[in-house]
């Protein structure tokens, strides 16, 4: 089990960096022009679209990192915690748009979120 939850923490944390370095780095318009599932970023300003890659991104670090690091390991179920409501949120705002198929993408980062946690907080903690 333990394996299983490195191997999803770290393809997450590579999805979520990637992510959240191209909301950070890209314009808002150039960002949005990477694809239908980018429309979102319609209802939110450019600082916003900053704001979420940030958000991202320090939550792909806290997933691996203090774990690797020995510094603090018990963060890990934390930030998965924290991304499973980050895409909660995602998740109300494909409901809120309608876009039903992206919503299912959603709901199902959020389950690998949602696993995450609780395989480090119950099944395999690190303490």
């Amino acid at each position: 089990m333990n394996t299983t939850l490195w191997i999803i923490a770290g393809v997450l944390s590579v999805a979520f960096l990637v992510g959240g370095a191209a909301q950070v780095l890209m314009p808002k318009e150039k960002y949005r022009s990477l694809g239908a599932s980018q429309h979102w970023v319609d209802d939110f300003g450019a600082g916003h679209i900053k704001a979420i890659g940030i958000i991202k991104m320090t939550g792909a670090v806290g997933l691996v990192l203090p774990a690797v690091g020995d510094i603090a390991p018990a963060l890990v179920p934390l930030a998965a915690s924290g991304l499973m409501l980050f895409m909660a949120g995602a998740a109300t705002t494909r409901f809120r748009r309608s876009e039903w198929m992206y919503l299912i993408g959603d709901v199902f980062f959020l389950s690998l979120f949602a696993f995450l946690a609780w395989g480090r907080f119950a099944l395999e903690p690190f303490t």
